[in-house]
């Protein structure tokens, strides 16, 4: 094992990976821009380095800073947890052609994977279900009409380098087609400064559902199941569970299948997720795989008992993998809700400034990956993820009522969180039912149902905090010859207060 890991990372993911190095008895190196100078992981961490500017061009995305860190702190190995540089190749080459241990696949998996036309080439050569298209990039608009002629209307329009919904275009009509081609090509060349586009079938109703995986560097690979991630908002995944509501064992089999052979033919090494879409006859085909760990890794934790972190620890560090696919099992349900600085009645506007009040939910069963503490100031340079609530239940309808009841306990004051966009979504009886796929909050979930059920609970505290204000109400009495406990008091007063 290690001596000493460096979390190339921020916010709550580099917690979670400095919680296992301490766990593991490895010395740590946490690095932090200058909005982060007080950020949680900077606490964790045995050591801190500043990378510099508060944007991540001049700090975590900084491949030159980061390696400099790693020299000076002898740093035997990298963690980039998600998101930054946690999928780039070059990161991962220069790792390679400095002596130090990059925790992840190599990086000619992440080359060939990160690709979206090469990796569907590469799955198709292996006879894994892929999802009628384009083979290859695609240039031209008349060249566009003639994919489109084979496979039909409506169509996807995909950027080839990247991902998180941007240059994403879903077409209908034949009119539309080369402006959305345009559009798509503009905006993969902004996000990822590559224009490359593909075209694909577009999948009506969708489920997304994902199989964690594991790979050592002898040969070995193992699936932990699925996880379901169709609750999306612009492709973007908000909340989690496991298993899914519609999987079958045998579905579940040839998927795992499939995903073990995935990871096989492209030679990935390391912890990774193939992501499937699943149609309304339980039809499955590859979409991708992220070469790193996700977001929604402590789903899987806490179904199997398995610490993701630490495994990929262990393969980094050339062990054989010791789990087979016969010794894993899956027990309970598990549901995650990503908390954002964001306001669900405001179009999921970006919501930064300082934590005024943290209360963080507790209890059996329940799990939080947080990034913040009260008083801590939320940037504006990064995602807006701060916290992870995770609960686990011995079964489905359990889990969602835990995670109610958590929600429910959660405050978090002084900026706008997703916190009331989740407890709607829990309430919601198609949720509640497993009826539901990537089409949820669009077709479900819509901004005047949200606001309608919100406005009127705060009107109503609104007009209570008035009439306790105006009428001056005061607290009872104790009775004579009773003591009032002087919790119950401070309570009672920090009620009238709040109003």
């Amino acid at each position: 094992m290690f001596n000493k890991i460096l979390v190339a990372n921020r916010g709550e993911i580099a917690v979670r990976v400095l919680r296992a190095c301490r766990e593991m008895g490895v010395q740590s190196v946490a690095v932090y821009s200058d909005a982060d100078r007080n950020a949680l992981h900077t606490r964790y961490a045995d050591e801190v380095y500043g990378l510099g500017g508060a944007p991540a061009s001049e700090s975590y995305l900084r491949i030159d800073k980061i390696m400099a860190v790693a020299k000076e702190s002898g740093a035997e190995a990298i963690h980039p947890g998600y998101g930054f540089l946690a999928e780039n190749s070059d990161f991962a080459r220069a790792c390679e052609d400095n002596g130090i241990v990059f925790i992840g696949p190599n990086s000619r998996a992440i080359e060939l994977l990160g690709d979206k036309i090469a990796s569907k080439k590469t799955m198709r050569k292996a006879k894994i279900p892929v999802i009628p298209g384009s083979e290859g990039p695609v240039a031209e608009e008349e060249e566009g009409r003639k994919i489109v002629e084979d496979i039909g209307f409506p169509v996807l329009i995909k950027a080839a380098g990247g991902g998180g919904g941007k240059g994403m275009r879903v077409v209908r009509e034949q009119q539309d087609l080369g402006s959305a081609m345009k559009q798509a090509m503009g905006e993969a060349n902004s996000a990822f400064g590559n224009p490359t586009i593909f075209i694909e079938k577009f999948l009506e109703s969708p489920r997304h559902i994902e199989f964690q995986i594991l790979a050592d560097n002898h040969g070995n690979a193992i699936h932990l199941f699925e996880r379901e991630c169709s609750v999306q908002r612009r492709h973007q995944k908000l909340i989690e569970e496991s298993p899914s509501a519609i999987m079958t064992p045998e579905l579940r089999a040839r998927m795992g299948e499939a995903a073990v052979k995935a990871v096989k033919v492209s030679k990935y090494n390391n912890a990774g997720t193939v992501e499937f879409m699943v149609d309304k006859d339980r039809n499955f085909y590859f979409l991708e795989m992220n070469t790193r760990l996700q977001v929604e890794h402590p789903v899987t934790e806490l179904i199997t008992g398995i610490d993701i972190v630490k495994e990929q620890f262990k393969i980094a560090a050339g062990e054989v993998l010791s789990l087979t696919q016969d010794n894993i099992s899956m027990t309970g349900a598990a549901v995650e809700c990503r908390i954002s600085a964001e306001d669900p009645e405001n179009n999921f506007a970006p919501s930064t400034g300082k934590i005024t009040e943290l209360i963080e939910p507790g209890g059996i069963g329940v799990r939080v990956d947080s990034g913040i503490y009260e008083g801590f100031d939320v940037p504006i340079y990064y995602d807006p993820l701060v916290a992870k609530l995770l609960v686990w239940a011995p079964t489905r309808k359990e889990a969602l009522v835990r995670m109610t009841r958590a929600l429910g306990e959660y405050m978090i004051r002084g900026i706008k969180t997703s916190i009331p966009f989740h407890r709607l979504v829990m309430d919601h009886p198609k949720f509640i039912e497993g009826d539901y796929d990537t089409t949820f909050i669009d077709k479900v979930l819509k901004k005047i149902e949200y606001k309608k059920q919100h406005h009127d609970v705060a009107a109503i505290s609104s007009v209570i905090a008035r009439i306790l204000s105006e009428k001056h109400v005061r607290l009872p009495k104790a009775r004579e010859g009773r003591k009032t406990n002087p919790w119950k008091l401070s309570g009672r007063k920090e009620m009238m207060r709040r109003g």
